[in-house]
């Protein structure tokens, strides 16, 4: 479910021209895979600029926690950005897309595994269970982050110990937010989705879509 709702730090939506949106600099602040190959299926035109941004937080409430640290990695980029001026790159006319996906239960939200003890603690906590995939979704250009975010309630079968395992031994959970993708292997346990497939993959494109306009007048 698209949740409709715009939180944007100041107006910060631009007066492109039909020729300024033909050189739009789009950068994408991950260096997510799902995320690139997400964007590239939209069309864009865009470099990858990666970025740390400290990941620790204690807000309690999904939506807002993504969407922090969705700012965080706009903030992040656009630090780097600026250091890249030193060496005489320019990028600081680009728009910067930035995101965070979180896992969310009724008990907790769940970011990456730090190790296997901690996949399995997540898998089984979303075994047989519903729970809720949060992105928070960040615009960021001249240095001010807009952002937004996007929910789905994701729905999961009843997992047997030894298939949990088996899934941790493969490597995949370490890298997702739940210890899961929704892509992969692990598609065989998702009974449904209430909302958007993309935001479990990690980039919701209605949301981004949407925001982009917000701030840029253009869509993307």
């Amino acid at each position: 479910m698209d949740n409709g709702v715009l939180y944007s730090f100041e107006n910060n939506r631009l007066n492109f021209n039909k020729s300024k949106r033909d050189i739009m600099k789009i950068i994408l602040a991950s260096g997510s895979p799902r995320r690139k190959e997400i964007l590239e299926g939209l069309g864009v035109d865009f470099t990858v600029l990666s970025a740390d941004a400290d990941e620790s937080c204690s807000i309690p409430y999904p939506e807002e926690y993504a969407m922090e640290l969705a700012r965080r990695k706009g903030q992040a980029a656009w630090a780097k950005i600026k250091q890249q001026l030193k060496e005489g790159i320019d990028n600081t006319d680009a728009v910067i897309i930035s995101a965070d996906t979180v896992v969310a239960t009724d008990k907790e939200i769940l970011g990456k595994p730090k190790d296997a003890d901690d996949a399995y603690r997540m898998l089984r906590s979303l075994s047989g269970a519903d729970h809720t995939v949060v992105t928070g979704i960040g615009i960021t250009v001249g240095g001010v982050t807009s952002v937004s975010y996007c929910a789905t309630l994701v729905r999961v079968a009843p997992i047997p110990d030894e298939e949990i395992r088996k899934y941790i031994a493969s490597g995949d959970p370490f890298d997702k937010a739940g210890a899961y993708g929704i892509q992969g292997e692990f598609s065989k346990w998702i009974i449904g989705i209430d909302g958007c497939y993309f935001n479990v993959v990690g980039l919701p494109t209605y949301t981004l879509n949407r925001l982009f306009y917000e701030v840029t007048g253009e869509y993307i």
